[in-house]
């Protein structure tokens, strides 16, 4: 498959130093908290909450898109605002090179800003989605080749394929620097490590879930709620 020889070229850059997390600090409003973490995540919420939820999740998986639509707005209002659950979002390309692009894209913004864009992805999904299926039912071969081109390359193709340059500049994010970001090899890099995190941590689909660092069975909104019950009781 294609994507197997992307994830191979993204694997290679696996081997740096993590990056540093950002000291969070106490602040009434828990939602507005966020700091990059040191496996290469974002965390919203309380640094110190008795429950951690973390996420591997995909901008292009549709399991995802329905969490991110169900769940995360009364995640926020219920749990994370009160102080007793913070949430990390990990990268996990399932899809490769479109993953890639979107998370560069999204880590290119101020870290602040890092939830409010990537609620905008998974919520305009369709409009990366329709023109992707495209691409691959009329042109296969050159979604493969793309595929198989060096990450910053390859992210690059899709991004301006799929229209997501002009989705980012309408949110703020000037063209020359969206360019930038996908082609950066410490952003990229940094995505890698975490990538690579998941697959060590036995990561074959999104989303995926851990509540504590225990791996849960849950996919959905509902499924996840009484997982949080029990780590709350």
């Amino acid at each position: 498959m294609a994507l197997r020889f992307f994830a191979a070229a993204l694997l290679l850059l696996v081997g740096a130093a993590p990056v540093t997390a950002q000291q969070a600090r106490p602040a009434a409003n828990w939602v507005a908290v966020v700091v990059k973490t040191p496996e290469g995540g974002f965390r919203q919420g309380n640094p110190n909450a008795p429950i951690k939820l973390v996420e591997y999740g995909s901008r292009t998986c549709p399991t995802c898109g329905r969490f991110a639509a169900d769940g995360v707005e009364p995640m926020r209002r219920e749990w994370i605002a009160s102080g007793k659950l913070s949430y990390e979002f990990r990268d996990f390309l399932i899809h490769g090179a479109p993953d890639l692009a979107l998370a560069l894209l999204n880590q290119c913004v101020p870290t602040p800003r890092f939830f409010p864009i990537l609620d905008q992805m998974f919520a305009s999904q369709q409009v990366f989605d329709g023109p992707l299926h495209r691409l691959i039912e009329t042109q296969p071969k050159v979604v493969e080749g793309w595929q198989q081109l060096p990450p910053a390359q390859s992210a690059t193709r899709f991004a301006e394929a799929l229209g997501m340059i002009p989705f980012m500049k309408a949110r703020g994010l000037p063209e020359a620097q969206a360019r930038r970001c996908l082609a950066n090899p410490a952003l990229i890099k940094g995505i890698a490590d975490t990538y690579a995190g998941g697959v060590k941590a036995g990561i074959q689909g999104t989303p995926s879930f851990f509540v504590n660092g225990r791996r849960v069975r849950a996919y959905t909104w509902d499924q996840l709620q009484p997982e949080l019950r029990a780590a709350d009781s």
